[in-house]
């Protein structure tokens, strides 16, 4: 796969597709670390002379436009943190967006929303053609998106002379790869979330990978239940509980380590000051509570675990650490992938904003910026827009 780097940039047209879908109220962007995330690529492509055209989605505005939607607050944001004026095209497409980048060679353009037209999201060809007009290079920086086989992502590569991988895309693709297909061992993967079923491929593919999987989280439930404990009114996916049962089993069969949660925080809801109390799982005292957090017992045979790796995945966190008292298990777990000595990568945005809230995401080798893309990649599935960059 080419990257921006292998493609000399001087002088052309350079489209790059980013993931600017950020969260943004009255006019100011909430968390731009997805913005600052692509800076490198967009850098590298002015240090080498060449006209910056960035075109992303927000939200889902379903193919028309709509005003809350637009990118104009990020064109904004966009020029403090590059000292740079960026113009803003009020179209992707089309004379408007061509007038734009015309009128600004050498310079930073960002498009309007790429969802304002139902083509992006349908793949249209011709769309897709229409976007490719606008440069001489497509450069996809946006790992986030590269799961969807839209036009931004996938049919713009068939009408463009050269394409490659953006400094981040490239990161992404490398480190996930690398712990697939040849990790430093031991190689541990945890995690964590609401459902199996977000997790069932992932868990399936990384089983045959991974020397230990360590599980978290509400999706613990489903497992627990496959081996008779008590889950009172913990989230469980009933129809999963037999597939859980034979990955179990599979994992013990292929000599891998699956370990669930010994102890758990639980509570009759996920509030503050809700009576917070700690079990372990197999007290039938849990009745009509939840589980809410693993417990010190397993958050400390899990570090046992995470100290002897040399590679680490994380997806998912250990519960509801959005809330203080169920937020000591995810912390712990931070904190134990944080030491580790080795390749530490961290996947989807809560585990994102967990690293960050244990305050340990500058000691993580990578964290991933796309929590769908990233789980996909993860459960072995080929991404579109990646394969179209092959």
């Amino acid at each position: 796969m080419k990257t921006i780097r292998d493609i000399p940039l001087a002088g052309k047209r350079v489209f790059i597709r980013v993931d600017f879908n950020v969260p943004i109220k009255d006019g100011h962007i909430g968390d731009d670390t997805r913005i600052r995330a692509s800076l490198p690529t967009i850098r590298h492509a002015l240090d080498e002379r060449a006209t910056v055209i960035l075109a992303s989605h927000l939200g889902r505005p379903k193919g028309k436009p709509k005003a809350e939607f637009s990118l104009k607050p990020v064109a904004t944001h966009l020029a403090t943190l590059l000292n740079k004026p960026v113009a803003f095209a009020p179209d992707c497409v089309g004379d408007a967006a061509a007038g734009v980048v015309r009128a600004n060679a050498g310079g930073v353009i960002l498009l309007e929303n790429l969802r304002f037209h139902a083509e992006e999201e349908a793949n249209d060809d011709a769309f897709a053609k229409s976007l490719a007009a606008l440069c001489d290079v497509y450069i996809n920086d946006a790992f986030g998106s590269a799961h969807r086989a839209h036009a931004s992502t996938e049919g713009i590569v068939r009408h463009v002379a050269e394409a490659g991988a953006g400094l981040l895309m490239a990161a992404e693709v490398t480190y996930l790869s690398k712990a697939l297909d040849s990790p430093d061992r031991p190689f541990v993967a945890i995690l964590g979330g609401a459902k199996v079923s977000d997790k069932l491929e992932v868990i399936d593919n990384l089983i045959g990978k991974v020397d230990a999987l360590l599980i978290g989280g509400a999706m613990a439930y489903t497992f627990l239940k496959a081996l008779g404990k008590p889950v009172g009114r913990s989230l469980v996916e009933d129809d999963l509980v037999e597939t859980a049962a034979d990955l179990l089993e599979r994992a013990q069969r292929q000599g891998v380590a699956l370990e669930l949660p010994a102890d758990h925080v639980v509570a009759p809801k996920p509030d503050a000051g809700a009576g917070a109390q700690t079990l372990d799982v197999a007290d039938p005292a849990l009745a009509d509570r939840m589980g809410l957090d693993i417990g010190p017992k397993t958050v400390a045979r899990y570090a046992e675990v995470i100290a002897r790796a040399k590679t680490v995945v994380w997806n998912g966190p250990m519960g509801v650490f959005e809330v203080d008292a169920f937020a000591a298990g995810t912390v712990g777990i931070a904190r134990a992938v944080a030491a580790v000595e080795g390749t530490t990568i961290i996947g989807g945005g809560d585990s994102v904003a967990a690293v960050a809230k244990a305050g340990v995401a500058d000691r993580m080798t990578h964290i991933s910026t796309g929590g769908g893309a990233s789980l996909e990649f993860l459960g072995g599935r080929v991404l579109p827009g990646v394969a179209a960059l092959n």
